[in-house]
């Protein structure tokens, strides 16, 4: 397209080997296997997490993000100008050749990878002139595998294969010190509540007895021999039953597995009501049609309530996409999602705005006219305001600061 950077190809194209992608049988049973409790039983992820109030919360929170317009500026004499955005924020990925995916729908899916898994991964599979990701793939994040030293990610594969990490777009939600890899809201909560709650002992044990949750640790340096295994199994045993740290080894695997099947059953056993699980989405009850008192909601008008909303609820999220976003911006170029498209205020209130930021001086009609998308006023126009409110003229008083 003209007018766009030069853009390299990397990784599996069109054409080629998309081994990468594919959902080996074997790849499939290692990274999602069933997670069996201490009495023996399975549990699949439901529950709790079937609820709908959970969906809801999902697709509102990225409803949300996903409207607000993707905005680009430059600092030019310690203003904030606008420039064109590069190409990875028009049309990051695409679903087949020739449909392009808009960036509102990545936006939308990688969203909701952040709120269900605390991660979101995809594959750069090329990039611009300036070297930076013109195109990004997203990917499962059940598939990803990352190995961890030293408290890095220093290796990345997805689905059984290896990918470099200068090829790897990852964002995080909710990270915990120390941990390289975000968590789930649920799963972040449970590092607390059920340190707080002894009554949740599937918890303690799932979420404090180990590095993170439903997480394999494995080293992966040493091969080691039937004897060794028999002893480190009897090692970790015995630190899990005490609720001690095992340690051992110098390289660390860390895999997702069933991390939901977990948080299914933590919300289980804390018995939450709807009203409580909207606390762990930070998005208000009444906006996932979950019942309130009434008493407790007191919004003088639409306007606060957004305000209200983006500020409190999503004011973070946003923040972190931005910042996520701005490493695709060349130079000193920073991303802003626009909160104002999504802050919409009733008429009314719309007017009364408009019309003290006139009243102030700080912005002039033909500006106000340009965000609604009409034309500057016609002398024509002018004359016709004359002629029924008359000419309007500054006290002199005003001016020259006498009585």
């Amino acid at each position: 397209m003209a007018g766009r950077p030069a853009t390299t190809q990397v990784g599996a194209e069109a054409g080629t080997s998309m081994s990468l992608f594919r959902r080996r049988e074997a790849s499939t049973q290692m990274l999602v296997p069933s997670r069996f409790s201490r009495s023996g039983g399975s549990r699949g992820p439901g529950g709790a997490l079937a609820q709908s109030v959970v969906w809801a919360a999902q697709r509102l929170r990225a409803d949300l993000i996903s409207m607000m317009p993707v905005d680009v500026f430059t600092k030019v004499a310690g203003l904030s100008v606008a420039v064109n955005p590069p190409p990875l924020l028009v049309e990051p990925s695409q679903i087949s050749d020739g449909q392009p995916m808009p960036i509102g729908e990545w936006i939308y899916s990688s969203q909701v990878s952040l709120d269900q898994h605390g991660n979101a991964f995809g594959i750069v599979k090329k990039v611009d002139a300036a070297g930076k990701p013109a195109r990004v793939d997203l990917v499962d994040t059940m598939d990803v595998v990352a190995r961890i030293k030293n408290g890095l990610i220093v290796e990345y594969r997805v689905a059984g294969e290896k990918v470099d990490s200068r090829f790897i777009w990852h964002e995080r939600q909710f990270t915990y010190p120390g941990l390289p890899i975000g968590l789930s809201p649920i799963a972040y909560s449970a590092l607390t509540v059920a340190g707080a709650q002894a009554a949740a002992q599937f918890a303690v044990d799932w979420f404090e007895n180990g590095a993170s949750p439903s997480a394999h640790l494995r080293n992966s340096e040493v091969k080691v021999e039937s004897d060794q295994a028999q002893a480190i199994k009897e090692r970790f045993a015995a630190s899990m039953s005490t609720g001690d740290v095992f340690v051992t080894g110098r390289d660390w695997e860390y895999k997702p597995l069933s991390a939901k099947a977990a948080e299914a059953q933590f919300l289980e056993q804390q018995n939450y009501t709807d009203l409580e699980l909207t606390r762990f989405f930070g998005v208000p009850a009444d906006l996932v049609d979950v019942h309130v008192d009434s008493s407790t909601i007191n919004y003088a008008n639409i306007t606060e309530r957004n305000v209200q909303l983006m500020v409190m609820n999503l004011g973070g999220a946003v923040k972190r996409r931005e910042d996520a976003l701005s490493r695709v911006a060349p130079g000193s170029r920073f991303v802003k999602l626009n909160r104002d498209a999504v802050l919409a205020m009733d008429p009314k209130t719309r007017a009364e705005v408009l019309k003290l930021k006139i009243e102030s001086r700080s912005i002039t009609p033909d500006e106000i006219r340009t965000l609604e998308d009409r034309p500057e006023l016609t002398e024509q126009q002018y004359v016709q305001f004359e002629r029924l409110f008359g000419v309007r003229t500054r006290n002199q008083s005003q001016i020259t600061g006498g009585s």
